[in-house]
């Protein structure tokens, strides 16, 4: 069986959880053995066997970018001839699996990492081109064989999102973790090059600064922690100048209050990302939108309580009271994901971290059972497994509606 990953993010050029598990399911799913597995990414041309790399066409230069997006989209779905099967990931690459099922009468699998109508800030970013990312979207979706959401929550907001499909068609697998390439290391001076003192307690973000991720309510609770906690944001990829600039603001005015405000802008490689977790006292995820959270398990791997809203497919990951605390939010039904009632849920992620921090023996046992379940219920192989019995349950239908 052949089965083509269609996917914007592909190693080097990583900057999210969708890459991340498109990189990870690539490799559990080659390790089988008993597959040709073939990717087609965005960006420069890769050296990886069975790997092509897609440049934006130069006839688009300066376009918007979601018919760049198109562009590159086209050039890939020309080169699935002979795949037995499409597999995209998130609506980048929504747009070639659905041509390239069309075009060779093979089944288009996708997997839904985020939503376009649960992401309305996304036309800050992309103006128009958010009509377009929202029309490719929505008609990838409708049109696939089946649809893989990274969480039950995310299934959730699949039929939500698009009640027209059928339930049976969009089946849960989870997000995945390395826990042997993800586990802690300390390395007190990489810790130190980037500022932070490995010997005060730390509160640390990993994550792009973006709507979904909440950070303007994180550097908001932030400011109620006691003096000696810092403060550490691996935080980059601004989606727009307006969410960036907000930040800088919130940052600043952080650091006219307390010390150890540390901010990393540009993205690590993992061995330091590594080194900085397993220095912290405590991770924090306060996204208010996280279709699973990947993020969430990489600190657990690395033995790190977590602090996580309750939102999405973040419970089916963090276990409150056993691998970290669940931060409640009401949320506005408008697909925004934004509180309610902004000054509660900062109030009470102020009041998680507090608690956090304030019990170190306490934050060690929940670290070391956040490792125990990522190792447990989240590894690639088993990801790998359940993704390949999606496929096989695909053509197996397509068998038999061809009698």
């Amino acid at each position: 069986m052949r089965v083509d990953i269609l996917s914007k993010e592909y190693p080097p050029t990583i900057y999210g959880g969708a890459g991340v598990h498109v990189a990870e399911l690539t490799r559990a799913l080659r390790d089988r053995g008993d597959m040709d597995v073939r990717v087609h990414a965005f960006g420069p041309p890769r050296e990886e066997e069975g790997t092509t790399g897609y440049a934006d066409p130069v006839e688009l230069a300066g376009a918007n970018a979601a018919l760049v997006t198109m562009g590159v989209d086209l050039a890939m779905a020309a080169q699935c001839e002979g795949a037995d099967l499409v597999h995209s990931h998130t609506w980048y690459a929504n747009f070639a699996g659905h041509v390239a099922s069309l075009l060779n009468g093979i089944p288009h699998v996708v997997s839904a990492h985020s939503l376009e109508p649960m992401r309305p800030w996304k036309a800050e970013q992309l103006g128009g081109g958010y009509r377009l990312s929202s029309w490719i979207e929505k008609t990838a979706y409708e049109a696939a064989d089946a649809v893989i959401a990274v969480s039950e929550g995310m299934r959730q907001d699949v039929l939500k999102s698009y009640p027209s499909i059928d339930p049976d068609k969009v089946k849960v697998v989870h997000n995945g973790i390395d826990s042997q390439l993800w586990q802690r290391h300390r390395d007190d001076d990489v810790v130190r090059a980037h500022g932070v003192d490995p010997d005060r307690p730390s509160v640390i973000f990993v994550g792009r600064i973006t709507r979904q991720k909440g950070l303007p309510y994180l550097l908001r609770a932030v400011a109620e922690l006691p003096p000696e906690v810092q403060v550490v944001l691996l935080a980059g990829a601004p989606d727009t100048p307006e969410i960036k600039a907000e930040v800088e603001e919130l940052i600043d005015g952080l650091r006219q209050q307390r010390d150890g405000v540390v901010w990393v802008p540009e993205m690590l490689p993992r061995g330091e990302v590594i080194a900085m977790l397993s220095a912290a006292t405590v991770f924090v995820c306060p996204s208010v939108y996280e279709p699973l959270g990947i993020v969430n398990l990489e600190a657990m791997a690395c033995e790190l309580p977590v602090v996580a809203t309750a939102t999405g497919g973040i419970p089916e990951v963090v276990v409150d009271g056993e691998t970290g605390w669940l931060v409640p939010i009401e949320q506005v039904q408008d697909g925004s994901g934004t509180p309610v009632d902004p000054e509660k849920f900062v109030a009470d992620l102020a009041a998680a971290l507090n608690e956090a921090v304030s019990d170190p023996a306490r934050a060690d046992r929940f670290g070391l059972a956040g490792r125990k379940r990522a190792v447990d219920s989240f590894s690639w192989a088993t990801i790998g497994e359940r993704t390949n019995q999606v496929y096989l349950d695909v053509l197996r239908r397509r068998r038999l509606a061809k009698g």
